[in-house]
């Protein structure tokens, strides 16, 4: 009897400590996926944005759009003629500001593409963390992203996040490189000229140049220490042929979403396998008590 209550007492301890294996190694598995598994969802969600926000805009007829385009134009000029720069809004220029390029009321103003760094991304009013969490915020003491001369627009996004890569990548540019926004209907190219490192409060080069036509990508470096700030200046060059508007925006919600599952199929799948293997192993357990 005391020999059979003593090997009672011992399966438990081995049983606790194969559970705890397994759960070590389970979070172990998850905290290596977890950063791919989070940019590609982060990815998908962004092109879920965009695909409804052109489709919003395919709701809007030619006269609507110039007449944001138009209000965002005069935006920059009062802007320009208020320079070195507005500062911080008052709550009457922040709703001013929050209701300009807004077509579908979601604070996105459009989108970005870097081809050279796979960089897709929606473009938000504001730089608070919560846009900048998810997408590439626009300085809002800065021109709106719309064609026009006297014009130095300002976008900023996260690096080295766990969730998502962001511009973790900016720093590959090379001057000559190109980038492009996607504004309403119009596609604005910009060609890389300078890039720089400099400390958070050395913001000149972001001023706005008379006649000129400028973006500035901005992003914290090195990554984890964002001692200083990666500036990445290109000037507007016309648009090439290739750079034409993409395919359908309902296609493109389609497709973004099937990308969206070939994210998960293998999350879903991983958890099938470690549920079978926990199973499998319950029911031995079970045979063995048996025999």
């Amino acid at each position: 009897m005391k020999k059979e209550k003593e090997k009672r007492t011992k399966k438990p301890p081995k049983a606790l400590s194969k559970i705890l294996v397994s759960l070590s190694m389970l979070v172990g598995i998850v905290l290596v996926l977890y950063p791919t598994v989070a940019d590609k969802i982060n990815d998908a969600v962004n092109r879920d944005v965009i695909s409804e926000y052109r489709q919003t805009l395919m709701t809007l007829d030619d006269s609507e759009c110039e007449a944001m385009l138009k209000a965002a134009q005069d935006y920059n000029e009062h802007l320009f003629q208020s320079e070195p720069y507005i500062g911080a809004l008052t709550i009457g220029e922040r709703e001013e500001y929050d209701a300009l390029l807004n077509p579908d009321g979601t604070g996105v103003m459009g989108y970005i593409e870097i081809p050279k760094v796979k960089i897709y991304l929606a473009i938000y009013h504001g730089t608070e963390d919560s846009v900048l969490q998810t997408g590439v915020g626009h300085l809002e003491a800065s021109s709106l992203p719309v064609p026009g001369k006297s014009v130095h627009t300002v976008l900023t996004g996260h690096s080295g996040l766990p969730s998502a890569r962001l511009f973790t990548d900016l720093d590959q540019l090379e001057t000559g490189d190109t980038f492009t926004l996607h504004i309403l209907n119009e596609i604005l190219t910009y060609q890389v000229e300078e890039i720089e490192r400099v400390l958070p409060d050395e913001l000149e080069d972001m001023r706005i140049e008379e006649g000129q036509e400028l973006c500035t990508l901005m992003t914290c470096t090195p990554y984890g220490i964002n001692t200083h700030r990666l500036v990445v200046t290109g000037r507007r060059i016309e648009t090439a042929a290739e750079s034409a508007p993409e395919s359908s925006p309902v296609a493109q919600i389609v497709a973004s979403r099937w990308n969206r599952w070939f994210v998960f199929l293998p999350a879903l799948l991983f958890a099938a396998i470690v549920t079978a293997v926990i199973l499998n192993h319950k029911r031995k357990k079970k045979r063995q008590k048996k025999q």
